[in-house]
């Protein structure tokens, strides 16, 4: 058998695996928490989630791994929060402009400010994409990234209208943010890790307690806090490439704590939802094709995504038994399917 990678819902028995990969992940990582009780509760309401006849109108957590079929291991995992900020708030800095100006000195100034917000309130959000370095290959990346996307398809009723995904921002191996030093640690008094981590615990009321009402201007910021705004740090700048291809992009907004840019994305000019299509399942052995596809079925409590480098025609795809199997689908089943990459 080869070694097929597929995408399916996270069980609680992936814990001991979650566990291991948020270590992996390090700081910085906020929705991975390096805390085994927060790791199965998040867990735990992936299952609920997924049971549930129809969405949760405060919001509700679907949580994928990437598992190696022969291997039978789990590399990676990655989420879509349905609807953030409607039980707790989602917090990030609006970039705005302000002008001082006096005509009678002849003096006229325009400065860049933050200003703290809940402007994506509501939105689905794309997010705990992390994957072992080891298999950072043969479109695995692609694959837990993009398969969030198919599933947004075929489940549009229980996700708004607005995707978002915030970025990884600029922070070095130790876990420091330049961000944070210039501007976030004069208000919390506390490291960068810690402050990341009540975060990614829940633990948000400290936030609106502390950070400044204000506007700030981030002229009167130190140089390297100014020059790492709306920047991604070194391993996430492929997956910001992703998104982007896929129709993300940057609004001015970013994390309040790190500086990462948050891309967004309406659900229907998404490529792989607009251009995904449905067709059918016939088993046999197929010819291998150039273009590699995005299929997945279109169960919901048993979804599964995989890549395969063959394509549909009139109206259907032909599949090996053990990838019609690893997919969960038989002989004339529906599938959804969307050529991997844009341009393909």
């Amino acid at each position: 058998m080869n070694d097929i990678s597929i995408i399916r819902p996270i069980r609680l028995s992936d814990l001991d695996r979650l566990c291991e990969l948020a270590m992996e992940s390090g700081p910085g990582f906020t929705s991975l928490p390096g805390n085994r009780e927060l790791l199965k509760a998040k867990i735990l309401a992936s299952e609920a989630a997924f049971s549930q006849t129809r969405g949760d109108p405060l919001g509700s957590s679907y949580l994928f791994v990437l598992q190696a079929s022969q291997a039978n291991k789990v590399i990676g995992v990655c989420g879509i929060e349905s609807s953030v900020g409607l039980r707790e708030p989602f917090y990030h800095y609006r970039l705005g402009t302000v002008v001082h100006a006096s005509r009678e000195l002849g003096v006229h100034n325009s400065f860049q400010t933050l200003y703290l917000c809940n402007d994506y309130t509501g939105c689905t959000e794309v997010c705990t994409l992390y994957l072992d370095p080891e298999y950072r290959c043969n479109n695995n990346g692609s694959l837990l990234s993009r398969c969030r996307f198919l599933f947004l398809a075929q489940f549009k009723e229980r996700f708004p209208g607005k995707v978002i995904a915030e970025m990884r921002g600029v922070s070095d191996a130790q876990g420091n943010s330049p961000f944070w030093n210039g501007l976030g640690r004069h208000f919390f008094s506390m490291e960068f890790s810690e402050a990341d981590y009540l975060t990614g615990s829940g633990n948000k009321v400290f936030i609106a307690e502390l950070m400044p009402k204000h506007s700030i201007y981030i002229h009167l910021l130190p140089k390297a806090a100014r020059q790492v705004i709306g920047e991604v740090h070194e391993q996430t700048v492929p997956a910001r490439k992703l998104l982007e291809s896929e129709g993300f992009r940057y609004e001015k907004y970013i994390d309040i704590f790190d500086a990462g840019p948050t891309l967004a994305c309406e659900l229907k000019d998404i490529r792989a939802v607009r251009k995904s299509r449905y067709v059918d399942v016939h088993i046999g052995p197929f010819q291998q094709h150039i273009t590699p596809f995005l299929i997945s079925n279109t169960s919901l409590q048993n979804f599964r995504c995989t890549v395969v480098e063959t394509a549909p025609s009139e109206g259907r795809i032909t599949l090996t038994a053990e990838l019609a199997h690893l997919l969960q689908v038989s002989e004339g089943d529906s599938v959804r399917v969307v050529p991997l990459k844009n341009g393909s």
